[in-house]
């Protein structure tokens, strides 16, 4: 077995251990309504002007409540969406601008990505939250696997800061991580803000692309 097989066995437990416990999280919305607070007090959120929320689906930390405020705040609100093996960007003005599409993701109207009006390219961003799968406090991450968010947050400023959204049962003391994978800022769950992250400080823009090839 080589190192890399054995590394990715090892990601895809920690995957399996981490999805398990937040299926059986209990008091999803209360909680996910004291993360969203936590975050929306946070300087870095207050001080953003083009904020890129994502869209929660299943047991993710819910943003949807959060998200309509933040449409009246008067900030530049951008969601994510699936274009082939990336993630587009789009300013959403509206809950309206969203449909239910693959998996039950709600994602921008067909009819709109197309507007250029509506095109946001990633250096625009001045906040983005970041889901996933488990997390440590060094700001590790793993997500599910296809590297959607890497890609991404490779291209966004380094000043740009990253801040995950967990419930406490997805943090781990330490997750197994690779050469490509981003470390986030700030990791905040309900019951804490881990703000002693690595970031992006240590990574390297050109890093080889995430090998996406499916994991046992």
């Amino acid at each position: 077995m080589t190192a890399t097989h054995e590394l990715r066995q090892r990601k895809q437990r920690f995957r399996q251990m981490a999805f398990a416990k937040r299926q059986s999280q209990e008091d999803k919305d209360s909680l996910s309504h004291r993360i969203m607070a936590r975050l929306m007090a946070l300087p870095e959120y207050q001080h953003a002007e083009t904020v890129m929320f994502y869209v929660d689906v299943r047991s993710e930390v819910r943003t949807r409540s959060a998200l309509e405020a933040a449409l009246d705040s008067g900030k530049r609100i951008v969601v994510p969406y699936c274009a082939g093996d990336d993630l587009g960007l789009f300013h959403l003005e509206a809950m309206d601008e969203l449909e239910i599409r693959t998996f039950g993701i709600l994602e921008p109207c067909d009819r709109l990505r197309a507007l250029p009006e509506k095109k946001v390219n990633a250096t625009e961003l001045d906040l983005i939250l970041v889901p996933g799968v488990a997390f440590d406090r060094r700001g590790g991450r793993l997500g599910h696997g296809r590297g959607y968010y890497d890609r991404l947050l490779r291209d966004a400023r380094l000043d740009t800061p990253l801040v995950a959204l967990a419930f406490e049962c997805q943090l781990f003391p330490e997750i197994p991580t690779e050469e490509h994978d981003v470390f986030m800022d700030k990791v905040i769950t309900e019951n804490e803000i881990c703000d002693n992250c690595r970031g992006r400080a240590g990574f390297n823009s050109k890093s080889p692309e995430p090998d996406v090839s499916p994991e046992i």
